[in-house]
Order: structure tokens, then C-alpha cells, then sequence
């Protein structure tokens, strides 16, 4: 199989829709996946210490718990969540070298590997749309009401080229709204109930906690819930590494994966996520058990990956149909 080329800083530039590369967004000077030393492996697996970016966001509740909960140290895995603004900063560190492995949007994923800008694989699914789940939420003063109202106006998403985007000009699509007008805002989730606040934008596409927060801080409006119709239970993120690092760390990756499919059967117990909700999203906890969880799962299959391909493809994000089975990583049993 022929692995990435190497990544230039100008792909990192371009995955990210302009960020800064990894290392400097970020400030660490981690091992690089691609190279250079790694900690030396144990009997169990190659590297028993991960650094994993990952967004302060509620579909991310798996991996939290599955570090709380011991399921990584049962597999003789050490992870370290590395906070990430956004989902593409975070694959731009991955494939840089800065993580071992990433949680991202899949938008940006597929757009990678399309583009030949690395040979990803995916480790582990992450989390589906359901109603109520993910919302575009305007400011009271915007005079955005409904979705026609959206037309050239300034939307927040949580980065250029991202499936945040693509829901919404999915929605606006389907409402027969021009979004070619429309001034993209990239910012991150946590920071939109401020921007919306403070008439930075008109309106914003949140995820939980953030659109429950911009309802009780902010008295923002909803305007349409995106999970419904043609995007529910749309697969919005996963974690990703370089073809490289999961070749030259099998049992490493089969260990991540074990304790994601543990951790992500105890969260099927809503409560051990409210629980969990305040330590890694900082809202209170009264806040917690009245947000709407998106499909918490570690597996997906291809055919319903390549459901995001194809509105990626209607959309202009790629040129032609990304087979995705090739990047599916398989779980191994033992």
C-alpha cells in the first residue's frame, strides 16, 4: 500500500482553511507519527502513550469516559485529550505529527485523502446526527427567524470546509435558499454563544452544550434543527490516523478500539454521561441532564460513510465518489 507523501505546510494551511499549522496552533512539540522516536512499547502494545485531539464538545463524551472509567488503562493504554478548536486543526496536527490520533469531522477526512494530502484510516466512529442534536441558532437582534431569512447573512461554523458548513447549506438547499451569499465565520463551538452575544455573527450552527448554553445565556432563537429529514443520523466524526502510524502500531490501534467499543457500551447509560458532561465541556451541571446527545457509537460501516462522501460531492467539497471502505480500520478481536 503506498503511504502519504510527506505533508507540506502548505497542505496542513489548506486542510484547515487557513490556520495556522499544527505545531505552532497548538504549542507542543509532541513525536511525530510519521517518524522520529516513539516511547518504547510494552508486550501489550507498540505505544502505550497516545495524545489525542479532540473538541470540548458533548460526541466526544465517549472517549472522556473511557479515559475516567479505566477502559483505555484496562487495554495498557495511556491517552492524553489534547483540547483542539476545531476538528480540522485537530487532523492537521494528526497528520503533522503533533497527535497520534485525531477526532475530526468527516468533511475534512475524506477531503484529505481525496486530495492526496495524507493516507488516513479510520480508527474509531465517534458520533450520528439525531433531531435536536444540532441546531442553527440566531441572535435576537438579527431579524433571523426562519430559514429564509439566512440569505446573505453572517453564519459562524466551526471551520472552513467543514461538515458545520455543509449541513447548513444542506438545510438552506433544501429550503430553497441561495447560501452563495452567505459570510462563513469560522469559529470555534465554544466561542459561539459569545459571538452571538456580541452581533458578531447572525447566526450560528451549535452542537451541545453550546446550543443549550446560547438558549439560557444568550436567549438565542432556533432557527432549524439540522439533524432532521436527509442529514439525520448523518455520521459526523470519527478518529482518524495516519495509514503509517496504524500500520506500524497495530496492536496499539486494536487497543484503542477495544476501549472505545467498552466505553462506548457504558454510554449507553445516559446518566454516566450527564455525569461526565461538566468535567470536559465546563458547564454547570444543572445544564447537563437537559442537553441533547447526538448517537454516541464507536463503529460505523462504509455505506453509511459514504453517505457523507456523496453530499460532499453534490455539495462541490470533492470532484468524484471517495470509495471509503479502504479507509475503514477493521476492529481485530484480541
Amino acid at each position: 500500500m503506498r503511504l502519504a507523501r510527506a505533508v507540506s505546510r502548505r497542505d496542513l494551511l489548506k486542510l484547515t482553511g487557513g490556520a495556522v499549522a499544527a505545531g505552532a496552533w497548538f504549542g507542543v512539540s509532541g513525536c511525530s507519527a510519521l517518524g522520529g522516536s516513539q516511547q518504547n512499547g510494552n508486550s501489550q502494545v507498540e505505544k502505550p502513550k497516545l495524545r489525542v485531539g479532540a473538541l470540548p464538545a458533548c460526541e466526544l463524551a465517549v472517549l472522556h469516559l473511557a479515559v475516567r472509567d479505566g477502559h483505555f488503562q484496562e487495554q495498557g493504554l495511556d491517552v492524553e485529550i489534547v483540547n483542539a478548536p476545531d476538528g480540522g486543526a485537530a487532523l492537521a496536527a494528526a497528520i503533522g505529527g503533533d497527535y497520534d490520533l485525531a477526532s475530526s469531522s468527516y468533511l475534512p477526512i475524506f477531503r484529505a485523502q481525496a486530495r492526496g494530502v495524507a493516507q488516513l484510516k479510520i480508527v474509531s466512529h465517534c458520533a450520528s446526527a439525531v433531531p435536536d442534536s444540532l441546531m442553527i441558532m440566531a441572535s435576537p437582534g438579527s431579524g433571523v427567524r426562519e430559514v429564509q431569512d439566512l440569505a446573505g447573512k453572517r453564519i459562524a461554523i466551526s471551520g472552513a470546509g467543514t461538515i458545520s458548513e455543509l449541513m447548513v447549506k444542506a438545510v438552506m438547499r433544501a429550503h430553497g435558499v441561495d447560501f452563495d451569499g452567505v459570510q462563513w465565520v469560522p469559529i470555534g463551538f465554544p466561542n459561539m454563544p459569545q459571538a452571538l452575544q456580541a452581533n458578531e455573527v447572525d447566526a450560528a450552527q451549535t452542537v451541545e452544550p453550546f446550543t443549550t448554553l446560547s438558549v439560557r445565556n444568550v436567549s438565542a432563537i432556533p432557527v432549524a434543527d439540522v439533524a432532521t429529514g436527509l442529514l439525520e443520523e448523518l455520521p459526523l466524526s470519527g478518529f482518524v490516523a495516519n495509514a503509517r502510524f496504524a500500520e506500524e502500531n497495530p496492536r496499539t490501534v486494536a487497543a484503542f478500539q477495544r476501549a472505545m467499543d467498552s466505553a462506548a457500551a457504558a454510554a449507553q447509560d445516559r446518566s454516566k454521561v450527564v455525569e461526565l458532561l461538566p468535567e470536559f465541556t465546563k458547564i454547570d451541571p444543572d445544564i447537563a441532564p437537559v442537553i441533547t446527545l447526538p448517537k454516541l457509537e464507536s463503529r460505523i460501516g462504509a455505506a453509511d460513510l459514504q453517505r457523507v462522501v456523496r453530499l460532499m460531492r453534490d455539495f462541490g467539497y470533492v470532484d468524484e465518489e471517495l470509495d471509503v471502505a479502504g479507509m475503514v480500520l477493521e476492529p481485530q478481536e484480541g
